[in-house]
């Protein structure tokens, strides 16, 4: 059974559209990639899998339920935003299981520990965000979504305002979730040689519709050039280098970055 399904599914606003009917599903344990130009539609598609917007038509299911109308809450999903989102007055692990605490988990110190120790932020707890990096405050982001233990986690574009290595490091946080513990990962971005680096599936959007669905060693550049209208340089940057063998670098050092 899928993960994510959407049909036909169109977001308008009074004079446009953000999305024109797009359909597309995700399988139980991918790692998906949107990508495409800023207005396309990323961000729009990933909000109203969110539950954070409601679609103008069309059906949005997870795991082959009919969530179109439902809260997030009731979507099994965690989100990590471009701008981390992170609260300033309080510290990494005040942060990270905030959410927890509000739904009066029991288990949040265990749970704040298995995830401080798989993305490096052992060090960082009682930091402040304003005393992080950029890639740090996105690990925390990061940690904050998998500590909700959710069975989706949506990423828009969250290495946007991130230094190659800190690229580096988030893309290899969210692929090694993925692999370690079969999360669903849908993530936005626009470089296409970052999208071949990390997903196993390629969804190109142009003007609010779908306009590649594949592997993305089938997504040529010269296919890019033609199908998303788009300048070379918004699809096609120096990809991150990865360990040999497809291997996932270690993150011990990470927290210094």
């Amino acid at each position: 059974m899928a993960a994510i399904e959407l049909k036909d599914v169109a977001r308008h606003w009074v004079g446009a559209k953000a999305l024109d009917g797009i359909s597309f599903t995700a399988d139980s344990g991918s790692f998906v990639v949107l990508l495409g130009p800023s207005g396309c539609g990323k961000s729009t598609t990933l909000r109203l899998i969110a539950g954070l917007d409601t679609p103008t038509s069309g059906t949005i299911r997870i795991a082959g339920r009919d969530v179109t109308h439902l809260p997030p809450a009731e979507r099994g999903i965690s989100m990590v935003f471009q701008s981390y989102a992170l609260f300033p007055h309080l510290n990494v692990a005040e942060n990270i299981v905030f959410g927890l605490r509000v739904r009066k988990v029991a288990d949040r110190e265990k749970r704040l520990a298995r995830v401080a120790e798989l993305l490096g932020l052992g060090q960082l707890l009682q930091r402040k965000p304003s005393q992080l990096s950029g890639g740090q405050q996105q690990r925390v982001a990061i940690a904050r979504a998998l500590v909700q233990e959710p069975d989706i986690i949506l990423a828009d574009e969250p290495i946007a305002s991130l230094d190659p290595r800190n690229t580096r490091i988030v893309m290899d946080a969210l692929l090694r979730i993925n692999k370690h513990f079969g999360i669903t990962v849908i993530c936005n971005l626009h470089s296409l040689d970052l999208a071949r680096s990390y997903c196993d599936r390629l969804i190109g959007m142009a003007a609010g519709r779908v306009v590649f669905d594949g592997a993305p060693e089938t997504l040529t550049d010269h296919i890019a050039r033609e199908l998303y209208d788009l300048e070379a340089d918004d699809v096609m940057g120096a990809a991150p280098a990865q360990a040999p063998d497809g291997a996932l670098p270690e993150l011990g050092t990470a927290a210094a970055a």
